[in-house]
């Protein structure tokens, strides 16, 4: 019973972006509890006490903790790294210092130890490259921490700003037999290779003979127990189907191989597969979200997509989150309305909500992105045709105020160099370019009637380049049947697709961002593997 009374009694832990928030209020004289990770700790007072900075993640801020030698060795307190759960009082520090309020320390409930000979994580800034090998320890930096919350508060922005506006969240799946973007770049799920590792070898010919001439004997026997009316029937047949189930699984090792089923072409036999038939880890929920915003109207998905793509720039990853609204009777006017107004509230919601972190990657990343969010939250984004976009460029060029690695003639897919002029030096805002040629969109975006171009729009951002890229989805079913035979993709796997254009079709569009995009966009990082918690690219899949 004085156990539990005392857990009763003990003070609950406060998050250090509260304690500090709510500052000199708790200044009187009641006992606060605060845990985190030591930043830094410095021993004072000829070994009287010690200052130790204390964060635990809920914000950029430290708070710093008298902690006197009688409570605990300082040598335990003090280390980068130990992890710490201190009680104590509030109080007000001499004016003029960082911080309003420190913590005198009155109790230590833990003490979680770290080594400084072995601990990884330096006081000091290190680059991204060097945290990449340090994967799980990683969060514990100003960086990535900092990050991490840029990128949570995006996603409650996304949330918030969909749910507000009469959007319907909807779970679409990760397997799929479906490409969506039809590049067919992507990650394959099957269970044939498990299974291949534990196949039966082939049998020869006097093995298969034999087998088949246990079957054909047993049967004789099952016949004649059956006739005889013998006790031993059950077990009989028994033996029947265990003798037929070892043919079948050695006729069926004839046509593989290496323990693969293969068709009498030579392809692989996917009816033996889990799903009986090829199937894929998503590249995007888009498909799927048409089908629920052609019966709730206005969806969106949110969650992780992947790409077999071998690539190691700093702008891929093999996978990554996408946000893909679907947006019932509605054409790419409203599409383009959406993305912009989708795009302007998460720079006013990081704004309003993560200034501290803002300035943090003001500070020591990129010293516009304050201000670039402002411009954005603030400004009409520019709206010009793909047409005119190549006109530009070409207009540029021959006056020699640029030079493109990438050559520029309309037809062409804008490299990401094309991108980041348009919008960082040309327009100096984001913009919108629409009515890009078909030929290098995907079959599903809307045909206009010059019949070379398709009623899509990407959204360029200065920093980045495209952050969005959407499209009014094709409604006709005669034309979106003409569309799949161009591309070359066969109709039979989109006959649920077609049947949303055959029953009840709808004007609809859409669009899809690239999550870790908004995050580079926002922070103004380079590289996009520090934009999300564990990055996968070629080789790197760890944790």
């Amino acid at each position: 019973m004085a156990t539990a009374e005392a857990e009763a009694q003990r003070a609950r832990r406060l998050p250090v972006a509260r304690a500090l928030t709510m500052g000199e209020e708790l200044c009187d004289g009641r006992t606060v509890c605060v845990g985190g990770w030591v930043k830094t700790g410095r021993v004072q007072g000829k070994g009287a006490f010690a200052f130790v900075e204390l964060n635990d993640g809920s914000c950029a801020s430290n708070l710093q903790v008298i902690v006197e030698s009688e409570l605990r060795p300082l040598a335990d307190v003090t280390p980068t790294g130990t992890c710490l759960v201190i009680e104590g009082q509030m109080k007000r520090t001499p004016e003029g210092t960082k911080q309003p309020v420190e913590l005198r320390a009155t109790r230590i409930r833990h003490v979680g130890p770290c080594d400084p000979q072995t601990y990884p994580i330096a006081k000091t800034r290190m680059g991204p490259e060097f945290l990449r090998t340090v994967m799980h320890l990683r969060p514990r930096t100003n960086l990535i921490s900092a990050v991490t919350r840029i990128r949570s508060n995006l996603a409650a922005a996304t949330h918030r700003y969909f749910h507000d506006n009469g959007f319907v969240y909807v779970h679409t799946p990760i397997i799929t037999t479906s490409d969506c973007e039809g590049a067919g770049e992507m990650f394959q799920v099957t269970t044939l290779l498990s299974q291949a590792e534990n196949a039966a070898p082939k049998p020869s010919d006097e093995q298969l003979h034999a087998m088949k001439k246990d079957v054909e004997e047993q049967g004789n026997c099952v016949r004649t127990a059956k006739k005889e009316k013998n006790a031993n029937i059950a077990q009989e047949i028994e033996k029947l189907e265990s003798l037929k189930e070892r043919l079948k699984i050695s006729e069926t090792a004839l046509t593989c191989e290496g323990g693969i089923p293969r068709c009498q072409d030579g392809s692989i036999d996917y009816t033996q597969d889990f799903f009986g038939k090829p199937s894929f880890l998503t590249v995007s929920g888009q498909l799927q979200a048409e089908m629920y915003a052609c019966a709730l109207t206005n969806v969106y998905t949110f969650g992780p997509t992947f790409r077999a793509e071998n690539s190691n720039t700093i702008r891929h990853l093999a996978e990554f989150w996408m946000i893909e609204p679907e947006l019932a009777f509605a054409d790419l006017t409203d599409d383009m309305d959406c993305a912009e107004e989708y795009v302007k509230y998460c720079c006013r919601w990081l704004l309003e909500h993560c200034m501290e972190d803002m300035k943090f990657f003001e500070r020591f990343v990129d010293k516009t992105c304050v201000d670039r969010l402002k411009l954005v939250a603030d400004t009409p984004f520019g709206r010009v045709s793909y047409t005119e976009c190549i006109e530009i460029l070409l207009e540029n060029i021959e006056q020699a105020k640029v030079t493109f690695k990438n050559p520029v003639e309309w037809g062409i897919d804008l490299a990401t160099e094309h991108e980041k002029y348009l919008a960082d030096t040309v327009f100096k805002k984001p913009i919108i370019v629409y009515n890009y040629p078909k030929d290098i969109k995907a079959f599903y975006m809307r045909l206009n009637d010059d019949e070379r171009t398709v009623a899509a729009m990407d959204l360029l951002v200065p920093k980045v380049g495209e952050l969005i890229g959407g499209s009014q989805r094709e409604e006709r079913l005669d034309v979106l049947e003409r569309r799949l035979k161009e591309c070359g993709l066969p109709e039979d796997p989109y006959q649920w697709y077609l049947d949303l254009r055959r029953y009840g079709t709808v004007p609809h569009a859409g669009f899809g961002l690239g999550f870790e995009r908004l995050v580079l966009f926002t922070t103004g990082l380079e590289n996009i593997r520090e934009s999300i918690p564990l990055p996968r690219w070629p080789d790197h899949a760890d944790f």
